[in-house]
C-alpha cells in the first residue's frame, strides 16, 4: 500500500525486499528510483551493517522464526529493531503504539529520530485520522481493523514524503491488495474460498480468523516455527467448525486443537485439502487457507502454496459450473 500511494501520486518509486525482487537486484539492474519501499524480514535485518531507512515501520512483533533465534523472544525482538539501529535525527520511525514488545524495547533506546506512534485512536470503522487529515475508507478494498492500522502506517509514510491528502485519498480508493492476503478466490455453492497463504505465523492467523463473519473450515499447517497457538484458541473455538491440517508433521496442531474441535483431518497436498474441505463446507461457510506455518515442507514458498490452493479451487469451481 505504501508503494501504491506513492506511485499513484506520481513519485518515482520501486518496491522490493520480500515483495518481488531483492533490493540488491533492483540496484544492479539500474532501476534508479527516487524512493524504494522495502519489506524486510528479520533474516535480512540480521545481516545489515550500514543500512539506514529514512522511514522505518514496525507493524508488530509477535513470535515467529523462533527456531532461528534460540527460541528466545528477546533475540527475535532485537533482530526486528535492527531496522532503526542506524537512524539519526533526520529519520522517522512509524510504529505500533499498542505492541508491548515494541513499546518495552523503545523505552530502552536513545530515541533521537522522529517517532510516529499509530494505534486505534487513528481510525474508526469508516475513516482514518492522521494529523489534521481525515481519509474516507468506504471505497477502499481493505476491510477490518488490522488493515486500517496498516493503512494508517502507509498514509503516515506518504505524508512524510510530501504526498497530498487528495493524492493519498485517490490511492486508497484504487488500492487492490496483493495476492495470498485474505484473497477471495471463488464462491462455490455459496461457500467462500479464501487464500491467506501469506499468513505464516499465529498473529496473522488471528487477524484472518477475526475478520471472518461466517463459520470457518480452516486449512492450516506446514513447517512449525515455534508456534504458540494460545493466542487463537478462543477464536478457533468460536469460529472454526473443521480444521484441515496440511503438512508433513501436524502433531502440534492436532495436540492443541483436538480437545476443542470435533472435526480434524490430515492432508498432504493442496488438492487433498480442498477436496476434504469441500466435504465439510455448507452454504454460508468459508474455507480459509491461513496456515500459521512456513510452507517449505510441501511447497516452494507461500506463493506456491497459495497458487496451488487457488488452482484446486478453480478446478472445483469448473466442475460445479
Amino acid at each position: 500500500m505504501t508503494h501504491h500511494l506513492l506511485k499513484t501520486a506520481g513519485r518515482n518509486v520501486g518496491v522490493g525486499g520480500n515483495i518481488g525482487e531483492s533490493f540488491a537486484r533492483l540496484l544492479v539492474e539500474n532501476q534508479q528510483r527516487e524512493i524504494y519501499v522495502l519489506e524486510l524480514s528479520s533474516f535480512q535485518l540480521d545481516g545489515i551493517v550500514d543500512f539506514c531507512p529514512n522511514i522505518a515501520m514496525l507493524l508488530n512483533i509477535t513470535p515467529d522464526h523462533l527456531d532461528r533465534y534460540e527460541y528466545k523472544m528477546e533475540n527475535y525482538v532485537a533482530s526486528k529493531f535492527r531496522i532503526i539501529q542506524n537512524q539519526g535525527e533526520e529519520d522517522t520511525f512509524i510504529y505500533n503504539n499498542q505492541d508491548e514488545n515494541i513499546l518495552s524495547t523503545l523505552e530502552k533506546l536513545d530515541n533521537q529520530r522522529e517517532l510516529i506512534p499509530i494505534d486505534q485512536s487513528n481510525f474508526t470503522d469508516e475513516s482514518i485520522q492522521i494529523n489534521s487529515f481525515t481519509f474516507d475508507m468506504n471505497e477502499c478494498s481493505l476491510k477490518g481493523q488490522h488493515n486500517f492500522f496498516n493503512a494508517s502506517c502507509a498514509i503516515s509514510a506518504a505524508l512524510q514524503l510530501g504526498v497530498s491528502k487528495e493524492q493519498i485519498q485517490e490511492g486508497l480508493n484504487s488500492f487492490i491488495n496483493s495476492p495470498h492476503r485474505l484473497e477471495l478466490v471463488a464462491t462455490i455453492n455459496e461457500v467462500d474460498y479464501i487464500n491467506d497463504s501469506k499468513a505464516t505465523n499465529v498473529d496473522a492467523v488471528f487477524y484472518a480468523l477475526q475478520a471472518q463473519t461466517k463459520p470457518i473450515i480452516w486449512i492450516a499447517g506446514g513447517t512449525d516455527k515455534g508456534n504458540d497457538y494460545k493466542a487463537i484458541e478462543t477464536l478457533v473455538q468460536e469460529k472454526v467448525k473443521t480444521l484441515i491440517c496440511m503438512g508433513v508433521d501436524n502433531s502440534k496442531l492436532l495436540e492443541k486443537f483436538s480437545p476443542i474441535l470435533k472435526n480434524i483431518e490430515e492432508t498432504s497436498s493442496a488438492a487433498e485439502a480442498v477436496q476434504r474441505a469441500k466435504v465439510y463446507a455448507e452454504k454460508g461457510d468459508v474455507v480459509l487457507l491461513s496456515p500459521a506455518c512456513a510452507s517449505f515442507d510441501l511447497f516452494k514458498n507461500y506463493i506456491d502454496r497459495g497458487n496451488q490452493f487457488k488452482a484446486e479451487v478453480i478446478k472445483l469451481k469448473n466442475v460445479n459450473t
